[in-house]
């Protein structure tokens, strides 16, 4: 059960175990078993282990849900830097991609917000990139006012975080309802509201 000795391994992604067992509980999510619920048991039998087995590469169903969402988390990231302020078409690109990934790993994403409700710990993964790419956008207004290109009449750290948090409540509750036929529409929305709304808001 000793996570610290796993943990410290470099970081060239998950053992062939550690891989099924990853896999058979995104199975099992994407078949609508809530997390929350979900006996490890369950986990166990789905991927073929044992429970020492279990045990000797995941500290608990903490570190399962952890370790369940690096993928998403890391790609996440990817498109995060490699975004740019540069118009409403460039938002709605980077919207489309961010949908995509989102809604390909929505039942993990789902996992991730049930558990953050009570478990600390999970709770401030699931904030802390929110938190970094809202100080990305920030920067980025701040730079913009600087520049004459934003007006100064936004208040930059208030625009970010509604821009920002609200943005990413939005794309959950757009997967959960939408089959996918609007993920374009939405995106174009979203990119609007960014972009209009805050980086080239018309000055009254």
């Amino acid at each position: 059960m000793a996570s610290t000795t796993r943990r410290a391994k470099p970081p060239a992604g998950p053992s062939d175990t550690e891989a099924r067992i990853l896999a058979a509980t995104e199975r099992l999510l994407g078949r609508g078993e809530r997390f929350t619920e979900l006996p490890v048991q369950r986990v166990l039998t789905e991927a073929g282990v044992s429970r020492a087995t279990f045990y000797a590469h995941f500290k608990d169903k903490t570190d399962l849900v952890l370790r369940l969402t690096d993928d998403v988390r890391r790609r996440s990231l990817d498109l995060a830097q490699n975004w740019r302020p540069e118009s409403a078409d460039g938002y709605a690109r980077f919207f489309t991609d961010v949908i995509a990934l989102h809604r390909s790993k929505a039942p993990v994403l789902a996992a991730l917000r049930e558990v953050a409700v009570y478990d600390a710990t999970v709770r401030g993964f699931y904030t802390a990139d929110l938190e970094g790419f809202d100080e990305v956008v920030l920067q980025a207004l701040l730079d913009q006012q600087a520049a004459g290109l934003t007006s100064s009449d936004v208040d930059a750290a208030a625009a970010s975080r509604v821009i920002v948090w609200g943005g990413a409540q939005a794309i959950a509750r757009h997967i959960e309802v939408d089959d996918g036929s609007g993920d374009g529409a939405f995106a174009r929305e979203l990119a609007r509201i960014w972009w209009y709304g805050a980086f080239r808001r018309t000055s009254n």
